[in-house]
């Protein structure tokens, strides 16, 4: 059978998510998602789960925390190291690149919370930089999404605005065979190591048809401008064949759970510079324009609606979007590789060949 792009087909079992595009349901390990978030989950927690019988400290959300404390430590080390080779060309998401690289297949501490470590820290570093400071120590004692924010700002967050984080951070740990995490399970198949193939999976979600639709949804809500001109704008846009950004969805076929889920977040966000309701009047505009238009076709709310509106209020630049979603992410991207590795044979499909066939043969 041909498929373009492999829809349909089935590269893995996994214990690990479940993504049900019909229903609108995203399951983590037997958990809904909207469960874990409104119950407050922590990204530790989320790990702990995923981790679940493929690392020592899987199901033990108190190891991992103290682990990822120690592995922010590790990578700390490493800093100065990856600011003199990351020139200022080089943007947040080719600067994780960079620091992935130099973790040491011989390092003696877990991959898996090394890489879940070392990203937080690498991103906080480059962004300050950018902005003409200089690094932080980490805090062991701190939770993934509070000592970032630490990390990044110079000053304690809120706890609204960690749990925030936090939430965030859990709603896009996992999300069944997406590109990032088949390419990373690709790599994991060759016994590669983790470390390759967590940078296989950073290499993957740097593609803009993957992880970098959030920032184009605030450039859009930056084009519409006020109110007034929510319809009108986006009529054009829809008129002229162009995508509105943060509509429709490869898998969902109704509302992406993941934006509902955010957009409680968000909603416990609001304040003076929160855009939240002027977007909500852009989605109800957009989802009104698009049933019309396409009747024929379900294009929902998204998760990148409303990524954008939280990474916006957390302060975070729009250019490092992709970066914050590879911090969450990659906790997936480790239950993966572990999986992976446990049972999975090497990943070697086949390939059909549509090219010419040889000339005749003319002797000499």
């Amino acid at each position: 059978m041909r498929t373009s792009g492999l829809d349909g087909v089935v590269a893995a079992e996994t214990v690990l998510s479940h993504v049900d595009g019909e229903a609108g349901r995203l399951i983590l390990r037997g958990h809904e998602l909207r469960e874990l978030v409104r119950g407050g989950a922590t990204f530790e927690q989320a790990a702990a789960l995923l981790w679940q019988d493929f690392a020592v400290e899987g199901g033990d959300a108190a190891r991992i925390l103290a682990g990822l404390g120690a592995a922010r430590l590790r990578a700390h080390e490493l800093v100065a190291t990856l600011l003199d080779a990351c020139g200022p060309e080089l943007g947040p998401v080719e600067g994780l690149r960079v620091g992935l690289g130099l973790l040491a297949d011989a390092e003696a501490m877990p991959h898996h919370l090394l890489v879940c470590g070392a990203l937080p820290v690498f991103a906080a570093a480059l962004l300050r930089r950018a902005e003409g400071l200089a690094p932080l120590r980490p805090d062991p004692a701190l939770g993934t999404a509070a000592d970032f924010l630490r990390l990044l700002r110079g000053a304690p967050a809120p706890a609204s605005e960690v749990r925030a984080l936090d939430a965030y951070l859990v709603t896009i740990a996992d999300h069944g065979m997406n590109a990032s995490t088949f390419a990373a399970r690709v790599v994991a198949s060759t016994r590669a190591g983790l470390i390759s193939a967590a940078l296989a999976g950073l290499c993957a979600l740097k593609g803009p048809l993957h992880g970098g639709a959030p920032g184009p949804v605030l450039d859009m809500l930056d084009a519409i401008g006020d109110a007034a001109r929510i319809a009108p704008w986006l009529a054009a846009e829809i008129a002229a064949g162009r995508r509105l950004m943060g509509f429709g969805h490869r898998i969902y076929r109704v509302r992406d759970p993941r934006a509902d889920v955010l957009k409680e977040v968000v909603a416990s966000l609001r304040g003076a510079s929160n855009r939240i309701a002027f977007a909500e009047e852009v989605e109800r505009a957009a989802l009104a324009l698009l049933a019309e238009r396409q009747p024929g076709r379900r294009l929902d709310t998204n998760v990148e609606f409303y990524t954008a509106l939280l990474l916006e209020a957390l302060a975070i630049p729009r250019a490092a979007f992709t970066a914050i979603f590879a911090i969450g992410r990659a906790a997936g991207w480790c239950a993966h590789i572990l999986e992976q590795e446990r049972g999975g044979r090497i990943i070697r499909p086949l390939s059909a060949y549509v090219g010419p066939e040889p000339g005749p043969r003319h002797a000499a």
